[in-house]
């Protein structure tokens, strides 16, 4: 048997045994039945066996990576070195021994080539799911975004009353005069005109109005103490807080020319639903806004109280107007374990869409939480307030800490021990990339109904900085073991032994959607893309079947839109280590 032969035989060999003794793959594979190559396809025992080729020559439904065309390189270039040592060896032929060897080298590559290609196979599905449902993903154009509407200007809304304020900035609910008619009822009403934005009183509001106008907007107003009264000044220390900016969000008065003239601007957000959007951003003069006075007078500049110290113009944020915020909503709702789940899935999909785009949001907490409700009362959850985000170009996600004068993010209590443990040096780096999946993890307390480990005081509080592993406290048993898991590997104190934000989102997915495939002893990537497949169908019949989709249809159109194979079988890896554990 001349070497050319044995290598063949052992290839044949290998595929044969393949085809026997594991799963039949479906026409996603790019072999349908009656293309499956074998004896009863018609090729002779010499011949290799090819998948149907498609209009370019490759395989049909074969997508080739690099990584597996350099394997295949390597391989192809190690037996043509096997073979020129044997046949000087051997003068032209090969031996009993030589045959062996090479028949069984043809097998061993025989398996690990059908093994790639069944990787391959399932690659190339996750990327045409994941191309569909990225379009379907797409958010709603901007709701300002109109030829009747600016929206660069302070005095074209109607503000209501306060929704709250934080450390840096006041927030109130607010409107546009879509018709003339809102503007006269607005006066009827005693809007406060010629003071900056129209305002309406809330105890008017309150008490003297039968219908109250709808305010589906929020403006954010900024605290200016350091930045100056010049736009450029403000936009470029304020920057931050414009990263989730929409595209036209500054294109107004300043923005359009100030901001551009920033040779160190932040990274622009790319859209996602469970994170907010800031529809526009712009420079005013600071109005006597309803409670002013009261809740933040020395903010305030020296025209409007004496003692202020804040400048006489600042940043505007114009942004959709939720219901509460998250802490607001644990206060009087107590979310059952399958909704609590859902929810620290929400943030987690937010977490990893920050990653992916090179964004750490460094104060993740309930207040900076957003939630809304759906038709069926289950809740939404959006992150907000960027003002003390890593969005640098330059850096990424690597922070050098030369100093302790670096600012190594907000909220103290929920920093991940990377980041609180940190010590500054001239070659030190934080790195970030996991630093807001340990928010989530500690946050997830809360969503369970148990008190965050990490605030208060007392036995029971725990720092980032010192606590152990074996300190957290058990979350109730009535919580999925997945979930339990899931959050105490999100707590582990070591980042690399932490799934990342996109692992463990895939992990929540498949917990709750996925458990009649997980439940299959030999779990087979081919029956995953079937799954995917039914799952793909079914969301899109259920997205067009009703007008607003709920929560659980629009997480599903998430985890398929950010479908990435090599993620989603670590994900099944840790969950089936997790159910086999005792």
């Amino acid at each position: 048997m001349s070497v050319r032969q044995a290598l063949g035989r052992g290839l044949q060999l290998g595929r044969a045994l393949l085809l026997r003794f594991t799963a039949k793959p479906g026409p996603i594979c790019g072999w349908g039945r009656a293309e499956r190559p074998g004896p009863a396809a018609g090729w002779s025992r010499g011949e290799r066996p090819r998948p149907a080729a498609g209009p370019g020559g490759e395989p049909r439904g074969l997508g080739l990576p690099e990584r597996y065309r350099f394997f295949r390189q390597s391989v192809a270039g190690l037996a043509a070195r096997l073979q020129r040592q044997f046949v000087l060896r051997a003068r032209g032929g090969v031996g009993p021994c030589g045959r062996a060897v090479f028949l069984a080298f043809g097998l061993g590559l025989g398996l690990v080539e059908e093994k790639q290609a069944e990787g391959r196979r399932a690659a190339s599905a996750c990327q045409e799911i994941q191309a569909i449902f990225t379009q379907k993903n797409k958010l709603l154009p901007d709701p300002l975004d109109t030829g009747h509407w600016q929206g660069f200007r302070l005095e074209e809304y109607l503000i209501g009353r306060s929704l709250g304020k934080g450390c840096s900035a006041a927030v109130y609910e607010a409107t546009v005069p879509t018709v003339p008619q809102n503007l006269k009822g607005a006066e009827h009403h005693g809007l406060l005109t010629r003071r900056g934005p129209d305002v309406i009183p809330q105890e008017e509001t309150e008490e003297n109005m039968t219908q109250p106008p709808a305010f589906p907007l929020a403006i954010k107003m900024m605290w200016n103490i350091s930045a100056g009264s010049s736009s450029e000044a403000i936009l470029s220390t304020m920057s931050q807080e414009l990263v989730p900016a929409s595209r036209v969000a500054l294109a107004g008065e300043y923005g359009a020319v100030t901001f551009r003239r920033s040779k160190r601007g932040p990274k622009q957000l790319a859209p996602h639903p469970n994170i907010i959007r800031v529809f526009r951003a712009f420079t005013s003069s600071v109005p006597l806004l309803p409670g002013a006075l009261v809740d933040y007078p020395d903010v305030l500049p020296p025209c409007l109280h004496p003692d202020g110290l804040g400048h006489g113009r600042t940043l505007f944020l114009v942004m959709k107007n939720y219901p509460c915020t998250l802490r607001q909503y644990l206060c009087t709702a107590a979310p059952n374990p399958r909704l609590a789940t859902m929810m620290i899935l929400q943030l987690l999909e937010g977490v990893d869409h920050l990653v992916q785009q090179g964004i750490a949001h460094r104060d993740l907490k309930s207040d900076n939480i957003l939630v809304e409700l759906d038709a069926d009362g289950c809740p939404w959850l959006v992150i907000t307030d960027f003002g003390c985000c890593l969005a640098d170009e330059r850096i990424g996600l690597q922070l050098p800490f030369t100093s302790w004068y670096v600012d190594r993010g907000g909220n103290g209590c929920l920093m991940a021990p990377e980041v609180s443990t940190a010590q500054p040096g001239p070659r030190a780096v934080i790195n970030y990339s996991k630093a807001d999946a340990w928010a989530v993890g500690a946050i997830a307390y809360e969503l369970c109904g148990l008190a965050n480990p990490f605030y208060g005081q007392g036995p029971a509080h725990l720092e980032s900085r010192t606590y152990q592993e074996a300190q957290l406290p058990p979350l109730p048993g009535s919580v999925p073991l997945e979930t339990r898991c899931l959050v105490s590997s999100l707590l582990q104190r070591e980042a690399s032994k932490r799934p990342s934000a996109r692992v463990a989102a895939n992990v929540l997915h498949l917990s709750l959607w996925g458990d009649h495939i997980l439940a299959l002893k030999n779990l087979k990537l081919d029956k995953m893309v079937g799954w995917l497949l039914q799952q793909s169908a079914a969301t899109l019949l259920a997205n067009r079947l009703t007008e607003k989709s709920c929560v659980e249809t629009k997480m599903k159109m998430l985890f398929l839109a950010n479908l990435e194979c090599e993620a989603l079988c670590q994900a099944a890896l840790l969950l089936h280590s997790w159910r086999a554990a005792p």
